[in-house]
């Protein structure tokens, strides 16, 4: 038989049970702002570049057939490829050697060395765009000196191009890429490094043979983030390109600034969103790669 204790305890853990949350529900406040704030304005997003015309069809791909059937936005399209292929890999070229001094050669001087490195995020781009523009000007400080040093005889036009363009997102986007490498090339082992070079390898083939593929999954990041934070910057282009470098994002601006063709702007924005789903799945195709062969 029981006792009166076990039968009063039996109750008070079924109460207990009862009120109970359920770890379902924990979930329930996350998933309805996620709902609210970001799947909401993307659904709205899809809905509007597929309105339906006015022929009766109940939805309408016609801005998408514009994109792709258009030569002028097949050529936008491909120079947005284009600008983020090319400044992702002179992110990875400068990236990558300031990585491997922070981690291997800074020494003490590495928190100094990484606060310096992030201290420009905590600025504003359109701030740091504006520097760039006030040192190359026509009468900046780069053709003051130049000019002063007798090195030139008329200012320099390196504003409104591509080149500027280039020297403006690699700027912004470079520390995404250090930030992306350093802590790869954190965890490689230096004893695999010491190892190869007991075994008769020097400096140069020790690093490509040992450091740089133990680094790839940090290369590989750090490509993926700043060749998608690039395909949708579109302050750069204005500030310094002078119309010149026309990229989706630009023409996204356009749309709803000028034109304000809200339909054809959400659908060069949702074929922007394809173009970084795809870079997300190539990461995780690649991590996961990476995973079955370790």
């Amino acid at each position: 038989m029981q006792t009166a204790d076990t039968i009063a305890s039996q109750r008070i853990e079924t109460k207990i049970a009862k009120r109970r949350v359920r770890p379902s529900l924990l979930y329930l406040p996350a998933l309805i702002f996620l709902g609210v704030f970001f799947l909401a304005p993307l659904l709205e997003n899809v809905f509007r570049s597929v309105a339906p015309a006015h022929d009766g069809a109940a939805f309408s791909f016609r801005f998408y057939a514009k994109l792709i059937s258009d030569p002028y936005y097949m050529g936008v399209i491909g120079n947005t490829l284009k600008v983020s292929f090319i400044t992702t890999a002179i992110c990875a070229v400068v990236g990558y050697p300031v990585a491997y001094f922070l981690v291997r050669r800074a020494g003490r001087f590495g928190p100094v060395l990484l606060f310096l490195l992030v201290a420009p995020l905590l600025t504003s781009i359109i701030m740091r765009t504006f520097g760039w523009s006030i040192l190359f000007a026509r009468h900046g400080m780069v053709n003051e000196i130049l000019q002063g040093l007798h090195l030139i005889d008329r200012p320099l036009n390196v504003l409104n191009g591509a080149g500027s363009v280039y020297m403006g997102l690699v700027h912004v986007m470079v520390p995404f890429m250090v930030l992306s490498i350093a802590p790869v090339l954190q965890g490689v082992d230096r004893r695999l490094e010491e190892s190869a070079r007991i075994l008769g390898a020097g400096a140069v083939r020790t690093f490509l043979n040992v450091t740089l593929p133990l680094s790839i999954e940090g290369i590989v990041t750090g490509c993926i983030l700043v060749f998608m934070l690039t395909n949708g910057s579109f302050v750069t282009m204005l500030l310094l390109g002078g119309g010149r470098v026309v990229t989706l994002p630009v023409l996204i601006f356009q749309q709803f600034s000028l034109t304000q063709d809200v339909g054809f702007a959400a659908a060069m924005g949702n074929l922007l969103l394809f173009i970084v789903l795809v870079c997300l799945f190539l990461q995780q195709r690649f991590a996961s790669g990476r995973g079955v062969r370790t």
